[in-house]
């Protein structure tokens, strides 16, 4: 590696690290990491500003930006916490229903939209839950976003990873629908089974005050019914869209935005308050991201990384996947997984322009992103939300606690989709 590869590595693995530890907000620690990749790409002339812009995937931050403004227009309305309290009543008070409606309903949502946002809104509702029924409220939590994060894999627009690689390796919606969520099913089923067992203890107390439960009105919860039902039916009608975009040949970004700019002006709604709610800092995040990594693969530090994985060709292609699932899962586990989605997704263009089947490894991709943030507390930003929420609980959420229950349903995922990546090896080379 020269000298420029070994200063961009720096900066990249310090910025990383950086927000592994939390030391800083991960958006400054991203905005000043680009900067200084575009500050030392123009003193070695490696890297220069115009080459930062065409570094940034706009496809993907169209995609977010569609996307998250119809979840805010959808926020308000009261639509989650209806979820929430209509899982409430149907559970019928008995615990290991409640957990299995209220995961199911999280992973249901999480799979269409910005799944910190699904938990943000739907984890107080379950406390309250909880709390009537005099029940700990931990194993409910801790399977929102378990449950969430694993089925938010198996769409395109269900978890921000899939849709960088899909923007990367050109996969529509429907690709993720056939290759991912067979996958994706039988994993969730897995970490449910497991959440249910590891939590037998806790989901065995017998509730206080059932009657209660049952006596909670979900319309109470839905503030805003013509609302919801308006971004509801452009939701539907994007989903729809997403189905056929490459018959159409459009690309996703344009299904969100058109979506979102139909929802505004149907809805109508103050449009300060609604672009209030959008989390901008996530997208210059991803930005972020996108210069620095750009610098990385401009410089030679990801050609040398290349390099060094094509020194694994002895292993079969197939368990060479699998090797990329539990490599990004572990990483995803102590580092945010859209970072190492992004560092990870150049190494796989180089692999494919030196003649490696790329097809199979996207997958491999996705799976280990998405599968590997269960692992710990920091794993996902929906595990660090309802972390944060249970403190204000009798039973707080601790790291110990997620590494003795959350950790095996990362590996117990990470090894059905090992598994059932082996078997279906042949469709991915399609």
């Amino acid at each position: 590696m020269n000298l420029a590869a070994i200063l961009a590595a720096i900066i990249f693995l310090v910025s990383l690290a950086l927000i592994f530890t939390e030391t800083l907000n991960r958006t400054i620690v991203g905005v000043a990491g680009a900067v200084l990749m575009v500050l030392l790409g123009r003193i070695l002339g490696f890297y220069s500003e115009s080459d930062a812009v065409a570094a940034i995937d706009f496809n993907t931050l169209g995609l977010l930006l569609g996307m998250m403004i119809l979840v805010a227009l959808l926020e308000p309305t009261g639509f989650f916490q209806y979820l929430a309290v209509w899982a409430g009543r149907m559970s019928k008070g008995k615990p290991v229903r409640l957990l299995i409606l209220l995961g199911t309903v999280t992973t249901l949502v999480s799979m269409f939209l910005d799944n910190v946002t699904t938990v943000v809104l739907i984890a107080p509702v379950t406390i309250l839950i909880s709390e009537i029924l005099g029940i700990n409220p931990a194993p409910l939590l801790m399977a929102e976003a378990i449950l969430s994060d694993t089925g938010g894999v198996a769409t395109l627009v269900g978890d921000p990873p899939n849709m960088l690689i899909g923007s990367a390796a050109g996969l529509s919606f429907l690709d993720f629908i056939l290759y991912a969520m067979p996958v994706v099913l039988v994993s969730w089923l897995v970490a449910l089974l497991l959440l249910r067992y590891l939590f037998r203890r806790e989901l065995a107390v017998r509730p206080k005050k059932i009657k209660a439960v049952l006596q909670l009105n979900p319309s109470e919860a839905l503030n805003d019914p013509k609302t919801a039902f308006r971004v509801l039916i452009v939701l539907g009608a994007a989903i729809l869209f997403f189905f056929i975009e490459h018959l159409l040949e459009i690309s996703p970004a344009f299904v969100a935005l058109s979506a979102a700019a139909l929802a505004l002006v149907w809805v109508r709604p103050d449009v300060k308050q609604t672009l209030g709610r959008i989390e901008w800092s996530v997208l210059v995040f991803f930005a972020a991201l996108f210069v620095m990594v750009g610098g990385l693969q401009a410089s030679g530090a990801l050609t040398a990384v290349i390099r060094l994985i094509e020194h694994a060709d002895s292993l079969s292609p197939a368990f060479f996947g699998v090797l990329i699932i539990w490599i990004v899962a572990g990483l995803s586990a102590v580092v945010d997984n859209v970072p190492i989605t992004i560092a990870m997704i150049p190494v796989i263009l180089g692999l494919g322009a030196d003649g490696i089947p790329t097809a199979p490894l996207w997958w491999a991709l996705a799976f280990g992103a998405g599968f590997g943030g269960n692992g710990t507390i920091i794993g996902s930003t929906a595990n660090i939300v309802v972390a944060t929420l249970s403190e204000k609980t009798h039973a707080p959420i601790t790291a110990k606690l997620w590494n003795k229950r959350g950790l095996p349903v990362m590996l117990a995922t990470c090894a059905a989709a090992s598994l059932l990546y082996i078997l279906a090896y042949p469709l991915y080379l399609r």
